[in-house]
């Protein structure tokens, strides 16, 4: 496999997490506060529950609500550890692309060529929901490498499962990579793929000398 090189964080992950987890932070705290309230409520007017101004919460109502407020805080923090472990990362016959549920080895083999644009020229707003117009609003002006494969590892289909829709922006094959540094990774791309193609050949002939024409100064020389 070789040494991997610098990891080159997916930044659409990030932006898609950072709309979720305050959402989610924000249910479980809304339920840890109103669980406490009705039963500390509660607990306080015991001996006389007639002047209790609040609902009356069961013991199993309780719990389940502290339960679905406990399950809301750990897709949180599932969230915020998540969102930046996307990234790629080019080795010396591959470049890897993780993602909170994929893993995946791209050979350089099927990669075709890579070449750079603009996410608003292959997303234009008009062709979005405003959910997803919303979402990549504060990026729309970033770089993105695209690159063009031969074909997948794995078929379009199953890849669509588990990767943003912001990685295709068209039938044909290929990856969109939103990341915090274009030039690098590309720069990085480029010569780990021709140091691969050089490498596939151990046989390959160095190129041939040119030998320099013979001229005035040889004859004088020769004198």
């Amino acid at each position: 496999m070789g040494k991997g090189g610098r990891k080159y964080r997916l930044l659409i992950y990030e932006y898609m997490l950072n709309r979720w987890w305050p959402k989610t932070l924000l249910l479980a705290i809304t339920i840890f506060v109103n669980v406490g309230m009705l039963w500390g409520v509660e607990w306080y007017y015991s001996a006389n529950p007639a002047e209790n101004p609040l609902p009356i919460l069961s013991e199993p109502g309780g719990t389940l609500m502290l339960a679905v407020g406990a399950f809301s805080l750990l897709v949180t923090l599932f969230l915020l550890v998540t969102r930046k472990m996307a990234y790629v990362r080019c080795f010396d016959d591959h470049l890897l692309l993780t993602t909170p549920f994929l893993r995946m080895n791209i050979s350089y083999k099927r990669i075709q060529r890579s070449v750079t644009a603009q996410m608003y020229s292959l997303f234009p707003p008009k062709s979005l929901s405003s959910w997803n117009r919303d979402l990549i609003r504060p990026v729309s002006g970033s770089t993105v490498i695209v690159v063009h494969l031969l074909s997948y590892p794995l078929p379009r289909a199953a890849l669509s499962l588990f990767l943003s829709p912001f990685f295709f922006y068209d039938k044909s094959t290929h990856f969109v990579l939103l990341i915090s540094d274009w030039m690098g990774l590309s720069t990085e791309l480029d010569s780990r793929r021709s140091m691969a193609r050089y490498n596939k050949d151990p046989h390959r002939k160095p190129p041939p000398r040119v030998r320099r024409a013979p001229g005035l100064l040889d004859d004088l020389k020769r004198k």
